[in-house]
């Protein structure tokens, strides 16, 4: 390799060099952008009093476990307004983005991460049943989130999948309550289909 030197005899770097690695570093970090990462999309928002499920139309807040939201670009062809989709359930949350897969991906999916709230566990009815938390700052994208699936403890739908930001949540609530863990690119049709 050509070594080049400046006027004053020291090494120097050539201007081609240092603008092909500028160019190699913007690349690289275009790329990071675009890698597909589901947290680059809108954040989270309260699901409100009042809210129907999207999928199965079941109002939200009435019900027990995990809620979620979807965000699409062009809502207003899926749900005839520009707002994410809203679910009762990490179940509807599931069913619903499969169901309109080949019509749009979500931008961004949401669901409620159990690591960051002080959830409870209602044992008063037939089954363990979850408590809901619909505030914004509840949520998580749904990627980053490690699901105890099918445990003992229930959610709006009945079985439900659980989500925890921190996985070792994750392994202590299904040590205790039993189900399966499950990262979301695990998660198909045909196990959500089965849990409805």
């Amino acid at each position: 390799m050509d070594e080049y030197h400046g006027s004053d005899g020291e090494r120097s770097v050539p201007r081609r060099t240092i603008l092909a690695g500028s160019a190699l570093t913007g690349l690289a970090a275009l790329a990071g952008c675009l890698d597909g990462d589901e947290a680059s999309g809108p954040d989270p928002v309260t699901i409100e009093d009042g809210t129907n499920c999207d999928n199965c139309t079941m109002p939200i807040v009435d019900y027990p476990g995990p809620v979620g939201e979807a965000f699409y670009d062009d809502a207003e062809a899926l749900l005839d307004e520009d707002r994410p989709a809203q679910f009762c359930s990490s179940l509807c949350t599931y069913a619903f983005t499969f169901e309109h897969e080949d019509d749009q991906e979500p931008s961004v999916t949401y669901a409620t991460d159990y690591s960051s709230v002080d959830y409870e566990i209602d044992t008063d009815g037939d089954a363990p049943e979850i408590t809901s938390h619909v505030e914004a700052d509840d949520f998580a994208p749904i990627t980053d989130l490690t699901l105890v699936v099918d445990s003992e403890v229930e959610g709006a739908m009945g079985p439900s999948m659980i989500g925890f930001s921190d996985s070792d949540d994750a392994d202590a609530f299904q040590s205790e309550h039993g189900g399966d863990l499950y990262e979301h690119g695990d998660v198909s049709r045909d196990l959500v289909m089965s849990m409805m």
